[in-house]
């Protein structure tokens, strides 16, 4: 694993446990409808300790996060709530913790694997590079 491990684009392949996980979450119902099956083209620069976080929606919205492994950083939500996380590097896994949820991604295979953990509901989504 080079420290460049997670730079590329990523197309959303498969998820499990969407559902409940955007219930625990209290996304609102439009949202979750907009969310499921999406085709969300994460797209990851990693330069050293330095990550650009964005995500491609279908209709052309997209969501950046930019921050360096452990230093505060400002961030916004899949549902676009702002709200400060210092992110960590924890064997080979990007940790963050959102408002109300633990989230990791890790490249694995290389794909694009993401964990997002909100009250023992485990929402898990795989992505597969493209570019």
């Amino acid at each position: 694993q080079g420290n460049m491990a997670f730079t590329g684009k990523f197309e959303f392949e498969a998820d499990e446990n969407y559902d409940d996980f955007v219930k625990k979450i209290g996304l609102s119902s439009d949202k979750v409808e907009l969310g499921r099956n999406c085709k969300i083209v994460t797209e990851v620069l990693q330069n050293g300790n330095d990550f650009t976080w964005t995500q491609h929606f279908p209709g052309g919205r997209t969501t950046t996060n930019t921050f360096t492994i452990g230093k505060e950083a400002d961030m916004e939500t899949m549902g676009g709530r702002k709200f400060k996380a210092t992110v960590k590097m924890e064997d080979g896994k990007i940790v963050a913790d959102f408002p109300n949820y633990h989230h990791t991604a890790e490249i694995c295979g290389g794909k694009l694997v993401e964990i997002s953990t909100a009250s023992g509901v485990v929402y898990k989504r795989i992505s597969k590079k493209i570019a």
